[in-house]
């Protein structure tokens, strides 16, 4: 029985120290992870989090991000995409599939605060689900892989005091994770 008892024991500290070292592992790429997701922008890391939420990320790493002014992007005060905006389009779902990556893209509308918040809601995720169909029927790519969210006038990047800053605001921002 000792003898048995003697290899029993071993075979428990083996399986105590893989347990560890699986665990160390496992917490460095949480860390790694989490300072990959510090890196990127706050509506990178808030589309990060939803996508890793809803389970389509495989890895959950964030790739890159573009942004178009609405102002060259749509049509005057209308989710009808330009024709410049088709093009960049057309060009953002040809690297994608030259990239040939496992990829979730994000499209998120902004506005600025004039208007009505409901309306500034409703006219940011027009504009977004503009791009998603775009970009599905288009460009090829998965509606499966593409969530289009309206942000509205709630994620500014300049001051709406200024005319300047209130066009700055209205944009379309993809971005892709894979």
């Amino acid at each position: 029985m000792d003898g048995q008892q003697a290899e029993n024991s071993e075979k428990f500290t083996k399986a105590a120290a893989a347990r560890r070292a699986l665990e160390k592992r496992i917490t460095a790429k949480q860390e790694e992870m989490q300072a990959e997701i510090e890196g990127a922008s706050t509506a990178a890391k808030e589309a990060l989090e939803r996508a890793t939420a809803a389970g389509k990320l495989a890895e959950g790493k964030f790739m890159y991000e573009t942004t178009v002014s609405s102002q060259l992007a749509f049509e005057f005060e209308t989710s009808k995409l330009s024709a410049g905006m088709m093009t960049k389009l057309n060009e953002f779902a040809a690297q994608l599939k030259a990239d040939n990556k496992n990829v979730y893209i994000e499209i998120q509308g902004h506005t600025d605060s004039s208007g009505s918040e409901a309306t500034n809601l409703k006219i940011a995720q027009e504009r977004a689900d503009a791009v998603r169909d775009y970009l599905a029927k288009k460009g090829g790519i998965a509606l499966h892989r593409i969530n289009a969210i309206s942000y509205g006038e709630s994620a500014p990047i300049a001051s709406n005091k200024t005319r300047a800053g209130r066009t700055e605001n209205r944009r379309v921002t993809l971005v892709v994770l894979h």
